[in-house]
């Protein structure tokens, strides 16, 4: 029996050479959102309208405690005030004085904004005027010969307020007649305009409860733009 024979197989074939693959980039996935809790959404939805709802309140109760615009309607104030400018009046010195129980009082000079009873039309209403503040609770209030007159402890012979450099006014006379001692709780109020107002020279003394606020700026038109 023969043997085998040797088959020769050939020399091996060499291994193919490796080609280099670029590196891959790292591939980062968005992390999903998870879903809201039960209820989360209606939530939102409460939370948004009670926004709507408070946004009215909040802005109603700085108009009553904080500040508030007015315009001018009247040539009672010229020429500190014109008709049709646009004030922001300052409330928070009279809310807080309520707050304290103490009744506001501004300081001389002080233009505010305040309610009075008028003759409206044949008949009584209340109407928010805006008057400077001349004399102050306890003091005499002379007015007589074109002048307004001031008596108090720290002047027993009398000032005349228009002329302490305070404020300044065009005025040139104030007509009437009038000799008054304001009580604790009482102001006496006068226009700028003093031939063209209608002030405490006709229908009397204000009370500090009835005062709204104080003058702090004009903001129109924008050319005389001021802070009071």
């Amino acid at each position: 029996m023969e043997p085998d024979k040797k088959i020769a197989a050939g020399p091996a074939q060499p291994p193919s050479p490796q080609v280099p693959q670029p590196p891959q980039a790292p591939v980062i996935s968005a992390p999903q959102p998870e879903p809201p809790p039960r209820g989360e959404g209606w939530r939102s939805i409460v939370s948004t309208l009670a926004l709507f709802a408070l946004a009215p309140i909040a802005a109603l109760a700085i108009a009553a405690f904080v500040m508030q615009s007015y315009q001018v309607d009247g040539q009672s104030m010229e020429t500190t005030l014109q008709n049709n400018d646009r004030l922001i009046v300052d409330k928070i010195p009279r809310t807080w004085a309520r707050i304290t129980h103490h009744g506001y009082v501004p300081p001389r000079g002080d233009i505010i904004i305040f309610n009075q009873s008028l003759d409206i039309g044949g008949g009584f209403g209340e109407k928010q005027l805006v008057k400077r503040v001349i004399g102050l609770p306890g003091e005499r209030v002379v007015v007589d010969n074109g002048s307004i007159t001031i008596y108090n402890q720290q002047h027993p012979q009398g000032f005349n307020p228009d002329k302490t450099g305070k404020y300044r006014i065009t005025a040139s006379t104030t007509p009437g007649k009038v000799d008054v001692t304001l009580g604790s709780d009482e102001i006496f109020v006068c226009g700028d305009n003093r031939t063209n107002s209608e002030d405490s020279r006709f229908f009397g003394p204000v009370k500090v409860n009835k005062i709204v606020g104080k003058l702090s700026f004009r903001i129109l038109p924008l050319s005389k733009i001021e802070h009071f």
